[in-house]
């Protein structure tokens, strides 16, 4: 018996895996052949390709855009607001449609370190390779292989993801 909370609204594809205490919102989108890790937070209406590998404890949210082949190292959060405030200028809860949505996308084959975080309005680059502990606030073109904070490119790496 599965512990994981799936939204009846989610499309999961075939041979996909997902771990005790994750938690996969509506409108959730993930393809074949995936392993979501334990208490991987999935927010509503992310996509997510097929053959992918999200580590424990990654939080993805709305706006992001996961392509085939990737890997979320542990605890990685895709953030989706730059201005973000509990309440409006009237002083009320805020809700989705009281801020702007910010929109990540991670290309084919890329990866990220565990412990990246990824700021909205970024696009991380096919086979491109994030460093453990990055953050990451511009575009990575593909395969670059970058890291810090602010990530920053260091190098090249080949598909396989060793630096050339």
């Amino acid at each position: 018996m599965s512990k994981a909370t799936v939204s009846n609204k989610a499309i999961i594809g075939n041979n996909t895996k997902i771990w005790d205490y994750a938690h996969i919102c509506d409108g959730v989108v993930i393809g074949e052949n995936c392993i979501i890790g334990q208490r991987v937070y999935i927010d509503s209406k992310v996509r997510i390709g097929s053959n992918c590998k999200i580590q424990n404890n990654s939080s993805i949210y709305r706006g992001t855009v996961i392509e085939d082949s990737v890997f979320i190292g542990p605890h990685v959060i895709c953030t989706n607001d730059k201005v973000p405030r509990a309440v409006t200028l009237e002083d009320k809860l805020k809700s989705t449609t009281d801020w702007v949505l910010g929109k990540i996308v991670i290309k084919k084959g890329a990866s990220l370190g565990a412990g990246t975080i990824v700021l909205p309005n970024v696009t991380i680059g096919s086979y491109a390779m994030i460093g453990a502990g990055s953050v990451v606030t511009k575009n990575i073109p593909d395969y670059m292989l970058a890291y810090g904070n602010p990530a920053k490119i260091i190098g090249k790496v080949n598909k396989e993801g060793r630096s050339i």
